[in-house]
């Protein structure tokens, strides 16, 4: 028999037996908090949302929740990211901060995650166009009107009698306009590569909780697609995820953070005028026709009958036995220091993976003057229409470092040509591949996209008012034309040569057109790179280290120029050096590359590797279900 004491004292012991296993000791502080808290997020489309994140849950898991939540499929392309500070902004109050949160606040209900009836009010409610949490088909049920993106049936046929029918699902695929160029003049623009190296600091560790990151309740935490891999995207169930990332890539080209030339941004404020009138016009057809009824037994019907018959399949299959050759005079360019020699016309033949250059048509059944294989080469455009500059830049990896050579074509059509199949060679694949064509009809779409109406009369006097082109175009090429023009005529001549351009796109839908937006981004020369500042070993300063989805990149931190490449199919393995912040990546034939990453936590740098790895294991025909333990292999450095 226990005296009082006695049984006080176990039952003491009891209590704090699981906190002395857990290895806290006495002088320990507990911190005791609510799991779900609410954290202010920004989208990709800039605008704030209120949500309830269970902050124990790691930030994977979170992200997975969030993006059912908002409908956004394979949610393993998206993280969270701090807030990055403005340099020129040292001193900023917080209160300047807060209000210019407040501006971009998106207006009505969203649900929160997790969670039945908990619905959040964000700022006054206009219309009835807000977002439900539901549309999350794991059947792969048609979801999204592939012409406007709007939902294909009422949300009665979804959630029945619950009051979350009672929601309007469509303000996140919806795009929403700049409405004044002080807002773009507000956002942090990088001046520099290195600039743009330091965003990268702020994303958070996918593998530990927001709680073990220091995050605070009510903290503002950034949104955004952190993986430029982006599987299967489809207009019939990823409206809001097309959404989202079409507006990642327009902040993305007016803030600077991807360089590119004139004729691409006047393209780009083309593509962006034009989806923000059909936006206008979809919602307010939308909130006219809330209450159709849709068939959807003909829909599936619809949709199977176009599944079977193949869609826009190509009837031209050609000899699958044979590999396809291209053979044409172009123009070669070998640049060496203090040379003066231009490009030089060689009869050239492009074979499996490499291009042979002969002197001239008659010598090809020879010895070729020059050989290159461009497995694992670096593909950059440069282009510039109005000129008919059709050049392509070749990085050829070699021993000593990289090979650079260009390629100047004739004309699109034979541009179009070589540099699919270039880019398809660096990948180590042949023009026999099923992308060959399809990435040919890009190439051409792309550049048609770009061409100057030759007729600018045509252009209709009455509709120029109702565009802004200082919320279309980047600061860079407006002062270049403020340079150049008074204020007033600088305006009207910009808007002239964005609505010449429109004429290219005037015909497309709205899906259409944001997905031709994106593909034109993914065509730019600096797509898909995210840059770290690193130091290599037995290297004396600084340089970058761009890691993209199927490559490695030593850059210069000046010039952004690649140094040399290094691509993940030929890697063995990588992995840390924790006390010392290293990372070594071992790759085929002996290569080893080490570097430590000077501005940012090398579990940064090994996440992002590990992370491409995991996305490169998707496939169509898997479970929608993601192995979340493969990931955290990959990307933790510890499980």
């Amino acid at each position: 028999m226990l005296s009082g004491g006695k049984r006080r004292e176990l039952g003491f012991l009891k209590h704090i037996g699981p906190w002395i296993s857990m290895g806290i000791q006495a002088d320990a502080k507990l911190q005791f908090t609510p799991q779900h808290k609410l954290l202010r997020l920004q989208l990709p489309n800039m605008k704030y949302v209120k949500v309830k994140v269970n902050f124990s849950d790691r930030v994977f898991k979170a992200v997975s929740d969030i993006c059912k939540t908002f409908n956004i499929r394979h949610p393993e392309e998206l993280s969270l990211l701090k807030k990055p500070r403005d340099p020129t902004k040292k001193k900023k109050k917080k209160l300047d901060d807060q209000s210019e949160d407040e501006a971009l606040e998106l207006e009505g209900p969203l649900i929160t995650p997790g969670s039945g009836t908990d619905v959040l009010y964000i700022g006054p409610l206009k219309g009835s166009i807000y977002s439900s949490p539901g549309l999350y088909s794991k059947t792969m049920t048609p979801t999204y009107d592939a012409h406007d993106g709007s939902p294909l049936s009422p949300t009665s046929a979804w959630f029945g009698d619950s009051a979350l029918s009672e929601g309007n699902p469509g303000i996140l695929a919806v795009s929403q306009p700049i409405t004044s160029p002080e807002i773009l003049a507000k956002m942090f623009k990088p001046q520099a590569l290195l600039d743009k190296a330091k965003i990268n600091q702020g994303w958070l560790d996918s593998s530990r909780s927001l709680m073990e990151q220091d995050v605070k309740e009510n903290e503002a935490l950034l949104l955004r697609f952190k993986y430029y891999s982006f599987f299967d995207l489809n207009p019939k169930y990823d409206a809001i995820r097309i959404n989202q990332l079409y507006e990642q890539a327009k902040w993305a080209i007016l803030l600077e953070e991807i360089e590119c030339t004139e004729e691409e941004m006047m393209m780009f404020a083309a593509l962006q005028y034009h989806i923000n009138k059909l936006s206008i016009m979809t919602s307010e057809n939308h909130l006219n026709n809330s209450d159709k009824e849709v068939d959807e037994v003909d829909a599936a019907l619809s949709d199977l009958e176009i599944t079977l018959e193949g869609g826009k399949t190509s009837t031209i299959l050609g000899d699958i036995t044979s590999i396809p050759e291209l053979a044409d005079y172009i123009k070669v360019f070998k640049p060496k220091k203090l040379t003066l020699k231009g490009y030089k016309q060689y009869w050239c033949t492009f074979k499996d993976t490499s291009i042979s250059c002969y002197k001239s048509k008659e010598e090809s059944s020879g010895t070729p003057a020059h050989q290159m294989n461009l497995r694992g080469c670096e593909v950059t455009p440069d282009v510039n229409i109005s000129g008919q500059k059709f050049n392509i830049k070749l990085l050829i990896p070699v021993a000593e470092g990289m090979n650079e050579i260009w390629l100047r074509c004739d004309n699109e059509k034979q541009y179009a040509h070589w540099m699919a199949a270039c880019r398809l060679a660096s990948k180590g694949k042949t023009m026999a591949d099923s992308s060959y064509n399809l990435e040919v009809q890009n190439i051409l779409s792309f550049l048609k996209m770009q061409h100057l109406n030759p007729d600018p009369q045509l252009i209709p006097e009455q509709i120029t008012t109702d565009i802004n082109p200082e919320c279309l175009v980047s600061p860079r090429y407006l002062k270049k034309y403020k340079n150049k023009q008074e204020k007033g005529c600088k305006k009207q001549m910009i808007t002239a040569r964005i609505l010449e351009a429109h004429q290219n796109v005037a015909q497309m839908s709205l899906i259409e057109a944001k997905m031709r937006f994106i593909q034109a981004w993914q065509s730019l020369p600096e797509f898909g790179i995210t840059h770290f500042i690193a130091r290599f070993q037995g290297g004396k300063k600084e340089e970058l280290i761009g890691i993209a989805y199927n490559r490695l990149i030593r850059m210069d931190a000046s010039t952004g120029d690649a140094i040399k490449t290094w691509r993940f199919s030929n890697m063995k393995q990588w992995n840390v050096n924790w006390e010392i912040k290293m990372v070594t990546v071992e790759f085929a034939d002996e290569v080893r590359l080490s570097f430590i990453c000077t501005e940012v936590d090398c579990k940064v740098v090994h996440e992002f590797i590990g992370g491409y790895i995991f996305l490169s294991t998707r496939a169509k025909d898997q479970n929608e279900s993601l192995d979340e333990e493969m990931f955290y292999k990959l990307t933790s450095g510890w499980v």
